[in-house]
C-alpha cells in the first residue's frame, strides 16, 4: 500500500518543471458533454492530457495516470477480453511502479454501480493498493486506503452550455434526464408520479436505457398521458432544451454519491430534487436556498409536490452560488495534485 507520508531521508529527483504529461482512462471528448470535457477545458497550460489506450498506458512516456472508473478499464463483453484487461493491467502496475509514475485516481463514486466478479474486485483492489494521490469530489468521500488525498469539486458546465438557447421555464413540468441504469430510480419516479394528482402536470424521462430498463420505462409511460420519454442519448443543444423547459428536475437514484447530473441542472439555473446524503448537503449549503432539494427514504408524490412549491419560491432570474467550481480553478488545483503525487511516488523505496 502506498503511503501518504514521504520518508525525508529520501533524495527527491525533482518535478518536472515542463508541462506534465497526465495520461487519463478516459475516451477523448465526442461533441456531448461528458466529465472529460471538464477535464480538458480546465486544464492547466502545464498539463499536457493523454487519453486511454492499453498500448498507450503501456508502453507510452508519461508522469502521471489518472484513473477514473477503474472498472470500465477492465469489463469487456467478452470473457477473454476482461481476462486480457486484467493481465494487462498486473503489467501495467508493475511498470509503473518501477518507473515511480503515480496512480492518481478520481473517486467519482465508492464502489461501481453494477457488482463485479471476485476477479475483477482483485484487479480494483490491486489499483488502490498501488495509488499515490485520491481525488475527491466532495469532502466527504471515504477513502479505500490510506494514501494521501485532497478534494477538488466537480466543475459547473456554465460557458459549455452558453453556447445553446435555453427555452423559460415550464409550470408543472418534471424533468429526468441521463443514462437511465437500474441504481437511478427512474422507475421510482415514474410510480410516484402516477399517483399524484394534477392535469397541469407533467413528467419528462430524457436519457439512453441501458439493457431492459427500456421497456420498464415505455410500460409505465403507457400508464400515464401526463408522461413522455425520449430514450436515446441526445445531443448538447437538446439537452439544454429538455432541462429548460423543466420547472424541476428529479434524480431519483437508489444510490447516490456523486452526481454530474445535478452540476448539469444547476448550471442551467434549474433546481434538482434528490435523496439526502453528505454530498447532497454540502452542495445545497454551497449553492444557497431552493437549488437542492434534499428528500429521506422513498420518493413519494407527497415529497414531489413539495419540491415543485419549494421551487416556486426561487427567482426565475435567480442562478445557484457556482463560483467555487470555476473549471480554470479547478485546472490548477488538479496540476498541483499531479506534482504532489510525483513526490510521493518517487519517496518510495
Amino acid at each position: 500500500m502506498t503511503s501518504s507520508t514521504s520518508s525525508s531521508t529520501l533524495p527527491l529527483s525533482p518535478v518536472p518543471s515542463r508541462p506534465l504529461v497526465v495520461q487519463h482512462t478516459l475516451a477523448p471528448p465526442d461533441g456531448r458533454t461528458k466529465y472529460v470535457d471538464i477535464i480538458v477545458d480546465g486544464a492547466s497550460p502545464d498539463v499536457s492530457i493523454r487519453y486511454f489506450t492499453w498500448k498507450g498506458a503501456l508502453s507510452a512516456d508519461y508522469d502521471v495516470l489518472h484513473v477514473h472508473w477503474p472498472e470500465l478499464m477492465i469489463r469487456g463483453k467478452k470473457s477473454w477480453k476482461r481476462f486480457a484487461r486484467r493481465r494487462a493491467l498486473q503489467v501495467l502496475v508493475f511498470r509503473l511502479k518501477r518507473k515511480r509514475i503515480p496512480i492518481v485516481r478520481t473517486l467519482h463514486n465508492v464502489t461501481p454501480h453494477e457488482e463485479g466478479s471476485a476477479a475483477e474486485n482483485r484487479s480494483l483492489d490491486l489499483i488502490d493498493r498501488s495509488t499515490s494521490l485520491y481525488l475527491r469530489l466532495n469532502p466527504t468521500t471515504e477513502l479505500p486506503t490510506d494514501a494521501e488525498a485532497v478534494t477538488i469539486l466537480h466543475g459547473h458546465y456554465i460557458e459549455k452550455f452558453a453556447q445553446h438557447s435555453l427555452p423559460p421555464r415550464e409550470p408543472g413540468r418534471i424533468l429526468y434526464f441521463g443514462i437511465i441504469r437500474p441504481y437511478k430510480g427512474v422507475d421510482l419516479l415514474l410510480d410516484a408520479f402516477r399517483e399524484l394528482p394534477g392535469d397541469d402536470l407533467t413528467l419528462r424521462v430524457v436519457g439512453s436505457p441501458s439493457v431492459g430498463q427500456r421497456e420498464l420505462v415505455e410500460e409505465r409511460v403507457a400508464r400515464d398521458p401526463r408522461t413522455s420519454a425520449l430514450l436515446a442519448y441526445v445531443d448538447d443543444d437538446v439537452l439544454v432544451s429538455e432541462i429548460g423547459q423543466a420547472e424541476l428536475v428529479v434524480l431519483p437514484y437508489r444510490e447516490m454519491h456523486n452526481s454530474g447530473a445535478i452540476l448539469v441542472a444547476l448550471s442551467l439555473s434549474r433546481p434538482a430534487l434528490v435523496p439526502r446524503s453528505p454530498a447532497n448537503t454540502a452542495l445545497r449549503e454551497e449553492v444557497g436556498p431552493g437549488w437542492v432539494i434534499e428528500y429521506d427514504g422513498e420518493l413519494t408524490p407527497e415529497v414531489i409536490a413539495e419540491a415543485l412549491q419549494t421551487v416556486r419560491t426561487v427567482a426565475a432570474d435567480d442562478a445557484p452560488d457556482l463560483s467555487r467550481r470555476d473549471w480554470k480553478v479547478l485546472g490548477e488545483e488538479h496540476a498541483a495534485a499531479y506534482r504532489r503525487a510525483i513526490e510521493i511516488a518517487r519517496a518510495v523505496r
